[in-house]
């Protein structure tokens, strides 16, 4: 071969390479692509304006509107550490590149963000800029936050800066070379953050029009619900069909039947978004939870209906290893009981778990605590199963808290494994094979 033909030949590789990895990491689509070509802008908008805050605020100070949409943005959850001040930040995120630490948004004027101005804080919100010139990083989901209208982003400023100064500096962040380098984020910043508002659709209804401002928006469904490319951005040609975050399964909110939730109805839909349980599909755990308890639960109800109706029109996107959830109850004679399954896990569940969740997956205490057709248990990975096992989960209801305690400092990886085994064999539509190492790094 020519020393001209094998050049060639190099060259052409690294051309289909280069094109290769550009069309994996490109957006193959925005978060709305899939309703079509009909949005327009809101000036250009004769509907009634999708953004704010509901009907029942309308009239309300500006200060009491950013407060509705920080929450209904699930500011604080990501702002507040455990056993630190509310939005002084410092709760660490773990990526597959290093642990970063939120940023302390109370209005210190060191240490916080009480020396921004409306500019300034809008550029954080819409282009990831802070007020320094540096990048932030999509930890921080203002390719999200982009599409929110300025008079909300201002809102939230209002709200933000109506709190006591809290003065913290969160640790400093621990990324590996280069992704400690914040300049490239503006690399990632251009593929994938198109800065612009929201667009209503004139051909969808205005309950549709404000379901997607808040899915897409303000609740950023997709940063947990949508899989990532290899830059880390949401891969919409995946939308809303799950993936994992912080070590816990964000599952497929999709329209497919199966594994998504086509097979719920708008009542079930509107009640764990509002609850976090819906008795025979299961109880929310992990961030989840956490989303429920500090944002989706304090939601109007109409904007609860309006994200109901948003997400009915999610194109269906299978889940090949979620199976359909087993919906029968599992035998409690005697005999089934003592016999079956891993004798490890057996004899754990029988210690800590049967009292509460029943050995036929139909609690005797209250339902929450029911297993039977729950997603998670038919979930093959056991992922968030075990979670649950380690961390325990809680609920929040105006009648009274639903816990479940934490196991992770009682039993070893070992038993926590084998308990998670015997649960997704004994109650889901198949067994699991998480191990101890598994348990192990999801600690």
């Amino acid at each position: 071969m020519s020393l001209r033909r094998r050049a060639s030949l190099i060259v052409l590789a690294v051309v289909v390479i280069v094109a290769g990895l550009g069309a994996w990491l490109a957006p193959p689509t925005r978060p709305m692509a899939f309703a079509g070509g009909s949005a327009v802008t809101l000036a250009n908008y004769s509907g009634p304006d999708p953004t704010g805050v509901p009907s029942e605020l309308r009239g309300a100070d500006l200060v009491t509107r950013g407060r509705y949409l920080a929450t209904a943005a699930d500011c604080g959850v990501c702002h507040t550490a455990p056993g630190g001040a509310e939005f002084a930040g410092g709760l660490p995120f773990k990526t597959p590149f290093g642990t970063l630490y939120s940023p302390n948004i109370t209005p210190d004027r060191e240490t916080g963000i009480g020396a921004w101005s409306e500019a300034d804080f809008l550029r954080a919100v819409h282009k990831g800029v802070a007020k320094d010139g540096s990048r932030l990083y999509p930890a921080f989901p203002y390719e999200a936050y982009s599409l929110m209208a300025d008079a909300d982003v201002l809102a939230i400023r209002a709200y933000l800066f109506s709190l006591a100064p809290v003065r913290n500096t969160p640790p400093a962040n621990r990324l590996m070379f280069p992704f400690n380098q914040r300049p490239l984020m503006a690399i990632w910043g251009a593929l994938y953050n198109p800065d612009q508002r929201f667009r209503p659709h004139t051909d969808r209804s205005p309950q549709w029009n404000r379901g997607a401002y808040l899915v897409e928006a303000l609740a950023h469904c997709g940063d947990c619900h949508t899989a990532r490319n290899l830059a880390q951005a949401p891969d919409n040609r995946k939308k809303f069909g799950g993936a994992v975050i912080q070590g816990w399964r964000a599952y497929n909110i999709t329209q497919d039947r199966a594994s998504g939730v086509g097979a719920w109805t708008d009542a079930e839909l509107a009640a764990y978004l509002r609850g976090g349980h819906v008795l025979g599909r299961g109880a929310a755990a992990g961030p989840m939870a956490e989303a429920i308890n500090a944002s989706l639960s304090r939601l109007a109800p109409s904007d609860t209906l309006a994200m109901v109706a948003y997400l009915r029109t999610i194109p269906a996107v299978g889940s090949r290893d979620l199976p359909a959830p087993k919906t029968e109850l599992a035998s409690d004679l005697p005999k089934e009981m003592a016999g079956g399954g891993d004798r490890r896990g057996r004899e754990v569940f029988a210690g800590a778990c049967a009292s509460c969740h029943g050995w036929s997956g139909k609690s005797p205490l209250f339902p929450h605590a029911n297993l039977t057709g729950v997603r998670a248990v038919n979930d093959p990975s056991a992922i968030n199963v075990a979670q649950v096992v380690i961390n325990g989960a809680r609920l929040e209801r105006a009648g009274g808290d639903v816990v479940m305690p934490a196991f992770g400092q009682t039993y070893s990886n070992a038993e926590i494994a084998a308990v998670a085994n015997y649960v997704t064999a004994r109650f889901g539509s198949a067994r699991s094979e998480i191990t101890a190492r598994d348990v192990a790094r999801l600690r």
